[in-house]
């Protein structure tokens, strides 16, 4: 148990790495393209091996976001639906309690009414 929650918060923190990662890319990616909109370029633009090279890391980067984001979204709900079926478990040992304190209750209450009838 021990190791696979600390397995679990390595992934997590793996996870959490790489989103940091990935938005710090992003901001510096946007600064940057901020900066090359203000420069004008003359003539037509022509499309290098560079940038096709360029925009599939930029598309592989995105990919592996996306990854990144399903698993923590995996692990967030493996901890929700462990968390749910410990309270469901609290509650349904509560609820055995309770009833068995009410039978209990039953039980005392109908041998004093017996023990009055007897004596009266």
């Amino acid at each position: 148990m021990n190791m696979e929650k600390s397995h679990c918060e390595d992934s997590f923190s793996s996870l959490l790495l790489e989103d940091i990662k990935l938005r710090l890319l992003r901001a510096f990616r946007e600064q940057g393209s901020k900066e090359a909109d203000s420069v004008q370029l003359p003539g037509p633009v022509e499309h290098s091996d560079s940038c096709t090279t360029a925009l599939a890391a930029q598309e592989e980067l995105r990919r592996v976001h996306i990854e990144g984001a399903i698993a923590w979204l995996r692990l967030e709900m493996k901890s929700q639906n462990r968390k749910l079926a410990r309270t469901l478990l609290d509650l349904s040992m509560e609820i055995q309690r309770l009833r068995n304190e009410t039978d209990m209750s039953a039980a005392l209450e109908s041998k004093t009414l017996s023990t009055t009838a007897i004596l009266e």
